[in-house]
């Protein structure tokens, strides 16, 4: 980001010029993902090209006020010069002239006509019959041409014509048998899920279309959004599986949901982390936050372990839960420390590949260090607020 960032600042001197930061490998990912050579598009669909590109200039000129959005581009459909001749029906019906004879000298002046064939071994060839450059090289050259009527006179293709220079489609998008426009750009100095959101937010508001016209929204942002609804799926379900392992090694549901404490203790941690670094949420977080409850559960285990034993031994419940946060100090903070040491080079890395690994390392790192820390603090407190207001009640009965 940094080198697209002074490439932009020097680049700035070209007026004019749309410049897109890619590379050729990352071209061919973005173009299957998207349809256009770009990360993200949005793509207007219609039937009438000249209104698709005044839209796509809309939408150009408001995506260009959203914060984070770079390299924007419209992949224009008009654009090519062309020469229309079109031909008057009442006026050569006035003149007597007919359809083919009039088709007849403007094939001859603009591609020519084929009147022979020249062989060359097996191979033939049209010789075609076109008139000269000077006759042909201007559109009022192309109208001095002399048409025949059915009365045997001539009358010029300008009387029963109109000529003239307009500019065409240079190449028409397709996509489902439905021709588009795009607009595609990137999004740096912020993250996507936002920066998308508050883009399509500007663009509904302001850009009403009539019926047969839609917008598209295609890129990266579909990748993220698919695989957001599968954490939503994934994580309640991690954590019921850890519930359960939970359940099957303590026996009850009390002391399961003591050790499942520490959870939110590492949630908390994680988006601390995020926030310090100024790393945006992607799915690589998301996993590590998957990674991180697993983890943060066995400081937990660790100490709930130590204090249901020492129950079973007989030591009272303050006793048996001071023991226990004492004896188990070490275990639980090297099992955090060594953890954190082992994706310490990740989570500070800059090299290739780091801005999939960074995200989740921070996460990871971040949430054992709350984790491990509230987990001593408030875990031990909790646990004996909780048993003791237990043995009070069954004092009562």
């Amino acid at each position: 980001d940094e080198l697209i960032a002074q490439m932009q600042q020097e680049l700035k001197q070209f007026r004019g010029v749309d410049f897109n930061f890619s590379q050729p490998i990352s071209d061919n990912v973005e173009e299957a993902v998207s349809g256009v050579k770009g990360s993200m598009a949005v793509k207007i669909n219609g039937d009438d090209l000249n209104f698709l590109d005044k839209k796509a200039d809309t939408v150009f000129a408001i995506l260009k006020k959203v914060p984070g959005i770079e390299d924007l581009g419209v992949f224009r459909n008009l654009g090519q010069p062309e020469l229309h001749i079109t031909l008057d029906p009442d006026k050569m019906a006035q003149y007597g002239v007919s359809a083919a004879d009039a088709n007849a000298v403007i094939e001859m002046a603009i591609g020519g006509k084929a009147v022979s064939q020249v062989y060359e071994g097996e191979r033939k060839f049209d010789m075609r019959l076109r008139y000269d450059l000077p006759y042909r090289s201007t559109p009022d050259k192309l109208g001095d041409l002399l048409v025949p009527t059915l009365n045997g006179g001539k009358v010029k293709l300008q009387e029963i014509a109109s000529i003239g220079n307009v500019s065409g489609p240079a190449f028409i998008y397709r996509e489902n048998n439905s021709r588009f426009i795009a607009v595609k750009f990137s999004v740096r100095g912020r993250d996507l899920g936002s920066t998308i959101a508050d883009a399509q937010q500007q663009v509904a508001a302001r850009i009403k279309l009539p019926k047969g016209y839609t917008i598209q929204w295609h890129g990266e942002f579909e990748n993220q959004e698919r695989a957001q609804h599968q954490l939503a799926i994934v994580v309640p379900i991690s954590i019921l599986a850890i519930f359960f392992i939970l359940f099957v090694s303590f026996g009850n549901v009390l002391d399961s949901v003591l050790v499942l404490l520490n959870v939110p203790f590492a949630l908390i941690g994680g988006i601390a982390a995020l926030l310090i670094t100024n790393v945006n949420f992607s799915i690589s977080a998301g996993v590590g936050f998957i990674a991180l409850f697993g983890v943060a559960t066995q400081d937990g285990v660790i100490l709930v372990n130590k204090f249901r034993q020492n129950m079973r031994e007989g030591m009272p419940l303050v006793a048996a839960i001071r023991d226990g946060a004492k004896s188990r100090l070490r275990p639980v903070v090297m099992t955090a420390l060594m953890a954190s040491l082992g994706l310490l080079p990740a989570a500070i890395s800059t090299g290739i590949g780091s801005e999939t690994q960074k995200p989740l390392a921070i996460v990871v790192i971040g949430g054992l260090i709350t984790a491990t820390l509230l987990s001593l603090l408030i875990l031990p407190t909790v646990y004996e607020w909780v048993y003791s207001s237990r043995q009070e009640r069954e004092r009562h009965k």
